[in-house]
Parts: C-alpha cells; structure tokens; sequence
C-alpha cells in the first residue's frame, strides 16, 4: 500500500502527465525530474543525463523522439498510455513488486508475456508455432485471471504472443477495455490489422503493436510468405495516418543480420512510423528448428555495434534482448522481469526456453514464480559474470540443462518434446564461438 509520500508523488506525475500537452518543453524535464526522484538507486542516472542534455538540442535524436510522441500519437492515447506505464507501472507495481520479493524470497516479473492461441495464419520458416496448429487456446476468463493475478503481483504491462494474438482481436479488445489501468503490447505479423481493429485501438487507447518484419521485402517474405511484407506496409501506413503508437519486432539470422543492422533498414521503420524496435536473435527451438539460420559471433557483434550507433543518432527506442544484458545486469527471464504463459497453460521462465513445472490451470503466479523451476532461475541470475553472455541456453552451455534436471522441469512441447541435453548441444558450438567476442567486447 502506498505511503502518504508515495501517494503525494503520484498526484504530482498525474498532474504533470495532464499538463505536458500545454507544454511539453516545459513540462517534459518536469516529468524527469519526477521520474528520477523515484528511482531511489540511481540506477538509470546516466540516461537522465543524456535526457536532459538532448532536450537542450533541437537536433539530437531522442529530443526529436520526445517531440515526436506529441506531433505523431493521439493526445487521448498518448495521455492513458504515460499514466498506466508510469504511475501503475512504474511506481505502484514497483512498491509492489519489491514488497513481495522480500516477502516470499521469489521474482516477480515487471510484465508478462500470454499467448492467447496457438494458431497463427502464417506458417515461417524456423517458428516452433506451426508445430501446434490452432488447438490451443486460453479462453478469455482464464486470460482474465491472469491478469488480475498479474496486477495483484504489481504487474500492469501484459504482452501477447502466439501464435497470432490477433485472431483473437475481440477478446483483446475486451481485455483492454476491462484492464483500462493496463498497458497491453502484442507481437503481430500484421496482416490482421484493418481500419475496424485501428479503431477499436483508438478507442480503448491502451493497446501497442509490435509488428514483426525481417528487413525489406525479399528478408521478410524468405520467412514469412510471398506478399508478407506489403502487408505490413499497408499496416504500418494505417497506424501511422490513425496516429496510434506502434514499432516493429525483429530476429536476425543468418541470412538478413546486415540487412537488420543497416541503415537503411532503421530509416525506413521510423519513416513508417515505428516509435520503437525489439531486436531478437534467431533461436533453434522446436522440432521445426532451422540451426543453419542461427546468426554468426560476427553477425552479433555486428548488430551489437549498429545498435548502440544508432541510439545515438535515430529517434527510435530500441531494445537488442541477447546484447544489452549489460543494462539489465543479465537474464531478465525467470520472472525476474517477466515470464511467459503458453496456450496451453504452461508457466515459462522465457518465451524461448520451452520447459515447465507450473501450469496456470493447476496453479497460481505466486506458487508458481516459488516452483523448484522458478527459483532455480532466481539462484542462478545473472548466469555469467560477463553481461554479453546473459542466456542459459544460447551463451551458457548447460547452465539451462542443470536447471531443467535439477528442478524435474518438463519440455512444453507438444508433438516433439526437446531433449534439454540434445538442445544443449544443438548451441554449444554457437555459445563457444560467441565467447572469446564477449569478452573481448566486455573487458572493453
């Protein structure tokens, strides 16, 4: 419960929330200032630095990114969406979240990642999704629970995965309207996105695209099907006229990681409107699993230096997953930023490590973030001093594997079960290229 202080604070980030659309270059080193306050450990004080100084400078990239979510987002959107993220999200689910930490000796995850169906309208190269065709599916009540398990744990940022989401538009939409203090984002190819689903999104203002795209045409379509990409483009087009928020989500393999880091690929999504970007590197998981498409030690450097270049000169937010453990102090998996709920139930540490001792159906969030699993993940974080090298599975040779056996964890996988040993091994050879390059990046 929130103290007389911490109450006080959030009427004055409220207030100034409301009063940023009368002046934001007034306003705005206002709300920092707020937002730094809160953050008791300092533990972002270079980026309130480099905040500051960039607002001093018509011309720097994220002065031009701050302008640009009042000029391009709705005022209503933009409004709702700052008040659930920094006053729900960030300072009440934050007190929460801590309280229980210290309580129950267990992560609590800042969001969650829920797939609402596992059938998707697409079938891309390399994705496990296709292995479970639409047979499963969360119904609307059970993804109900969730989220007000979610919010009593201090949890108001929810992203949907799949699957596509979007074939089940008008439960999300409903969710948004029932969980109105919530943020919600979905992973989406985009192909579902029409003028009838934009404004439903302009009208429940607190839903946000991330759509999925390879490069251009020829890297998307490689993957995801011929005529995928203008899709995309269409939708991308719509969001950008309608003034809704919205970015794009990438993984880069082996065949498009120069097209990824290229300049020309950052310049076309925020030409197309993107306001952010989430950078995934291919993983071989599944029966499906192409190992070939897994990206090079000098693919990955190569995009660990193209992104944090281009941080300094783009208006875009980006976050690399694999890259920037150093800001994260590691594996945010495990709950201790989010975790994952598949379509059949099962409670994941990470969207990309299929196994599970908990399963929503029999369990709640709590018991399930105190599961053997769980803490094993709790105990071991970060799982390698070096911060480049945040994965058990893709950059720690057998730190997952230990886990898996030592908490009886069992594969998620429907038709194919994964043997953990037989995975191990399927991303040794990467993790032990990847090795000397970390370091070297690291001791820097």
């Amino acid at each position: 419960m929130a103290t007389i202080k911490e109450k006080a604070e959030i009427y004055g980030l409220k207030k100034i929330i409301n009063y940023l659309d009368n002046n934001p270059d007034e306003n705005i080193p206002k709300l920092l200032d707020w937002v730094e306050r809160l953050d008791s450990n300092k533990r972002f004080s270079t980026a309130y630095h480099i905040l500051r100084e960039a607002l001093k400078d018509p011309k720097n990239n994220w002065n031009q990114f701050l302008k640009g979510l009042y000029s391009d987002i709705d005022d209503d959107v933009r409004r709702t969406l700052f008040e659930n993220f920094l006053v729900n999200s960030a300072m009440l689910g934050r007190w929460e979240k801590l309280e229980l930490e210290k309580k129950y000796d267990c992560n609590v995850p800042w969001t969650m990642l829920i797939d609402p169906t596992s059938a998707c309208n697409l079938h891309c190269t390399g994705c496990w999704a296709a292995e479970y065709g639409d047979r499963l599916s969360l119904t609307f009540n059970e993804m109900d629970d969730i989220i007000m398990q979610g919010k009593a744990l201090g949890t108001y940022i929810f992203l949907y995965t799949g699957g596509e989401p979007l074939i089940r538009k008008d439960d999300l939409i409903k969710l948004c309207e029932k969980h109105n203090d919530s943020v919600f984002l979905s992973f989406t190819n985009a192909t579902l996105i029409d003028e009838a689903f934009a404004n439903e999104m302009l009208r429940v203002k607190n839903f946000i695209p991330a759509i999925s795209v390879e490069g251009f045409e020829a890297e998307t379509d490689m993957r995801r099907g011929q005529g995928t990409y203008q899709k995309v483009a269409r939708a991308m087009e719509l969001l950008k006229r309608k003034k809704l928020p919205f970015g794009f989500s990438t993984c880069y393999h082996s065949q498009n990681a120069e097209v990824i880091g290229s300049e020309a690929y950052f310049d076309d999504m925020i030409e197309k409107g993107c306001k952010f970007g989430w950078i995934f590197t291919y993983m071989p998981v599944g029966a499906g699993a192409v190992p070939e498409l897994l990206a090079t030690s000098e693919q990955r450097e190569f995009i660990y230096h193209k992104i944090r270049e281009f941080r300094k000169t783009k208006p875009i937010f980006t976050l690399d997953f694999w890259n920037d453990g150093e800001y994260v102090n590691g594996c945010i998996a495990g709950g201790r930023c989010y975790l994952h709920i598949n379509a059949n139930g099962d409670i994941e540490p990470c969207a990309f490590i299929h196994y599970s001792d908990s399963n929503i159906r029999e369990t709640t969030l709590l018991e399930a973030l105190q599961s053997p699993f769980f803490m094993q993940y709790r105990r071991h974080q970060p799982f390698n001093e070096n911060m480049l090298r945040v994965c058990p599975l893709l950059d720690n040779p057998g730190a997952l594997a230990q886990m898996v056996h030592d908490s009886g964890a069992k594969s998620t996988e429907l038709e194919h079960p994964d043997d953990i040993d037989e995975l191990t091994e399927r991303c040794r050879a990467c993790a032990e290229k990847w090795q000397p390059i970390a370091d070297k990046l690291w001791n820097k």
